[in-house]
């Protein structure tokens, strides 16, 4: 005999201790107030006086998922940039970043408008961090 359980039940059967979602992205920088007054001025982050920025779910339009994932070591898909991370921002209008990252003289490394899964360009942050900013279809 089969047994259904509701969503309420099969969550709570389920073993506690599992990772529910990001938290947090946490860099090193030679300034982090530079870097800081970077994504607010370029990127428009809500910059805290504690020196980061809280970052809700439930903006409008914003993707419900947030994706992990490692790529092999010899890959170049952060590159040009030093580090071992790229961070992915989802925005709610890609014309509008565009126009505003023109307006702050910062390069565009380069632009998918075609994916399936929306659009993107990529830069990259003060420090060298590649950026990547998706607007989901």
């Amino acid at each position: 005999m089969a047994v259904l359980l509701s969503c309420a039940e099969a969550a709570m059967a389920d073993p506690a201790g599992r990772v529910t979602g990001i938290g947090g992205v946490f860099v090193k920088s030679k300034d982090p107030k530079v870097l800081a007054n970077w994504y607010r001025d370029v990127l428009g982050l809500e910059v805290a006086a504690w020196g980061g920025a809280a970052l809700p779910y439930d903006a409008p339009g914003h993707p419900p998922k947030i994706s992990w994932m490692a790529f092999p070591e010899q890959s170049d898909h952060m590159a040009p940039s030093p580090r071992d991370f790229m961070i992915n921002f989802a925005v709610d209008d890609m014309d509008a970043m565009l126009m505003r990252l023109h307006a702050k003289d910062v390069p565009i490394l380069a632009r998918d408008d075609d994916n399936a899964f929306g659009r993107f360009i990529w830069l990259q942050d003060p420090d060298g961090t590649k950026i990547e900013l998706w607007q989901p279809k």
